[in-house]
């Protein structure tokens, strides 16, 4: 069983969430990170993602962690952020593109973490580990929630939804450009959180969504309260997670851009995938997503990726193996072992500086863009990932190669934070 916590969340005072409220961390560059925080100096980007304020310094340099601190204790200095009086959970509901997305914020244990309790299908990422490890202790708060899966026993997403079913006004409400709308509503009622926990009891394992970064530094810094001879139960021994039914998600594919073909030439490198794939010209490329429609015949039997290079689409495809496990019918999987190492030497997708990621549900004119302008020589947009597939993996203690999967909703960050100062 897994064991969830309220915690007094801190929270933008009233009026104050449209401005301070901001999209994640980890979705926006530097230089897009700027180019908000100047349209509006309120926006928790100036917490999140503070290295936009100091261009010129590594974002990983004493002085980012430092301005990330004094930002957040600006926002709580003056007012704008306000720290509940009392221990609550918060249902986070969403309004995107014609569908409700109903989540709960909660406080969740780094000893269930450990135990495997709370599962992940994706090693991290080293440095954005250390980054978010320096962050959180810099800050005193996990700033940015872990968004989590749960398996329904039956009722137990009803029961979560009734919180806020007649509730006519949430706590606070954000916009997004997009048309998005988010909304906090605090639970405070005893009966009610004693409900939450004991139904939570009956689960068995969470699984990271989105957020292994977060949940992994959480945990490096209760060690490291540990080993320095330092407290480290209580909210620090403790990370904040926004809790979803699997069933009621989305997923998308998690694009890769690479900065170069290593000893290949255009040509070269097209004659070497056409080894391993069918590579056929893509003629026209879906702008609003890279959920891109197969021209193949019955898609679910092949791998599938779609290849940008020098101003064209390719379309790639191969044979699933038909005695394949689960890690190795993954298309991600597949396109690590044969192309990123086989082809061009990447044996470390998780720190190799020639391999980033962009999100899925970035539009595939974005990736265009990137490799337009010589940011990137080249880049593969994937197709989905099965939300179910993925819970098996980790159920199989399986190991999905680093950014596989792109969830849908993406949570704004600045709405709820959990505070261990």
């Amino acid at each position: 069983m897994v064991s969830v916590y309220r915690f007094a969340g801190v929270r933008p005072a009233p009026g104050e969430a449209q401005s301070i409220a901001a999209v994640p961390y980890d979705v926006v560059t530097a230089d897009e990170a700027r180019a908000i925080i100047a349209q509006n100096p309120k926006s928790f980007l100036t917490v999140s993602r503070s290295d936009a304020e100091l261009p010129g310094l590594s974002p990983h340099d004493d002085q980012v962690y430092e301005r990330a601190r004094e930002n957040f204790s600006a926002l709580l200095s003056n007012g704008r952020l306000v720290k509940d009086r009392q221990p609550a959970m918060y249902v986070y509901r969403i309004r995107q593109d014609n569908d409700t997305f109903v989540g709960i914020f909660c406080a969740l244990d780094t000893e269930d973490y450990r135990a495997n309790r709370i599962r992940r299908h994706e090693l991290t990422r080293y440095d954005k580990e250390e980054d978010r490890t320096r962050h959180i202790e810099a800050v005193q708060a996990h700033d940015g929630p872990v968004v989590l899966l749960y398996r329904d026993p039956g009722t137990l997403f009803s029961f979560i939804e009734s919180l806020v079913a007649t509730r006519k006004n949430p706590d606070a409400e954000a916009h997004t450009p997009q048309g998005g709308i988010h909304q906090i509503y605090a639970v405070t009622d005893p009966e009610a959180l004693d409900e939450i926990e004991r139904r939570f009891r009956d689960i068995p394992s969470l699984y990271i969504a989105d957020g292994h970064h977060r949940a992994k530094a959480a945990v490096n810094l209760a060690d490291r309260l540990r080993a320095a001879g330092k407290p480290a139960d209580g909210e620090v021994g403790r990370f904040m997670g926004v809790l979803f039914s699997y069933e009621r998600v989305k997923i998308h594919g998690y694009s890769r851009l690479l900065t170069d073909l290593g000893s290949y030439t255009t040509e070269t490198f097209l004659a070497g995938l056409g080894k391993l794939y069918k590579v056929a010209p893509y003629g026209t490329v879906d702008g609003s997503g890279f959920n891109i429609p197969p021209h193949i015949t019955h898609p679910e039997k092949f791998h599938v990726m779609h290849l940008y290079l020098d101003g064209k689409w390719y379309e790639c495809a191969r044979p699933i193996d038909p005695n394949a496990g689960p890690l190795d019918i993954l298309d991600v999987a597949v396109l690590q072992k044969l192309v990123l190492e086989g082809m061009l030497g990447i044996t470390d997708p998780r720190g190799d500086a020639r391999l980033q990621y962009l999100g899925g549900a970035r539009p595939v004119a974005d990736l265009e863009k990137l490799v337009d302008a010589g940011t990137y020589r080249l880049a593969l947009a994937m197709q989905p990932v099965r939300v179910a597939t993925v819970l098996s993996i980790a159920d199989a203690s399986g190991v999905m190669p680093p950014k596989s999967t792109w969830f849908e909703p993406k949570l704004l960050s600045g709405l709820v934070i959990h505070s261990f100062a």
